[in-house]
């Protein structure tokens, strides 16, 4: 199957059956969207979900958290994955947005990045949900769901060069949709350990799958 066939199959599979794809993750702007990526970092969303209400309650905005200490914020995310870290990151980041960009979440890459603990994918995430551009977050779902679909290739041995492999082969409009997409579908049915491929509607355009059905016919 030529990669473009493979995915216009798939991308119009999403289209046609999940219109609607959005974060997972609970938040009310951009800096409470911003938060909760860094605190997704090697951590389900359904944990960050349960202590960010308190930790937004106690720090609506930039400027209340920039007020705040590592230790403060601590005590609302003790139970998030190395929470240490994260809330030396977000004291730090809280600043950073008051002194250098006036209180308000940047929309451009190159300054997202250089906040505190903000990374390549939680700035593409940040992009590409608020600001609808066409940058793609390369996470574990999407990194596994677009190898084993074959919409990457073996080249693709990081998540730059998948990112790269994908945007390329993505409509710009269908990019902010498609990083959910893939998201959703690796959480949900393209599992790690053991895929579910007999409830997957993708199967006749998966590499994967391919591959196991001929393994399979050799036995």
């Amino acid at each position: 199957m030529l990669i473009k066939d493979r995915y216009a199959h798939i991308l119009h599979y999403f289209e046609t059956n999940v219109p609607v794809a959005e974060t997972e993750l609970h938040y009310t702007n951009p800096f409470e969207l911003l938060v909760a990526v860094a605190l997704s970092a090697q951590c389900t969303d359904k944990r960050v979900n349960l202590v960010t209400p308190a930790l937004f309650n106690a720090y609506p905005t930039c400027n209340a958290m920039a007020q705040a200490t590592a230790d403060d914020i601590f005590k609302y995310i003790r139970s998030i994955n190395f929470p240490v870290n994260k809330s030396k990151h977000l004291a730090t980041m809280a600043r950073q947005l008051v002194n250098d960009f006036n209180s308000e979440v940047p929309s451009k890459i190159i300054e997202l990045v250089t906040l505190q603990g903000v990374g390549r994918k939680t700035a593409n995430v940040i992009a590409s949900v608020i600001f609808n551009q066409p940058t793609m977050a390369v996470d574990t779902h999407v990194f596994r769901v677009s190898a084993r679909l074959g919409l990457t290739n073996a080249a693709a041995k990081t998540p730059l060069a998948s990112e790269l492999q994908l945007i390329k082969h993505i409509p710009k409009a269908l990019v902010p949709r498609a990083h959910h997409w893939l998201i959703l579908h690796g959480r949900y049915t393209c599992v790690a350990r053991t895929p579910k491929c007999a409830e997957c509607a993708l199967t006749q355009w998966c590499k994967y799958y391919a591959t196991q059905q001929r393994a399979s016919n050799k036995k």
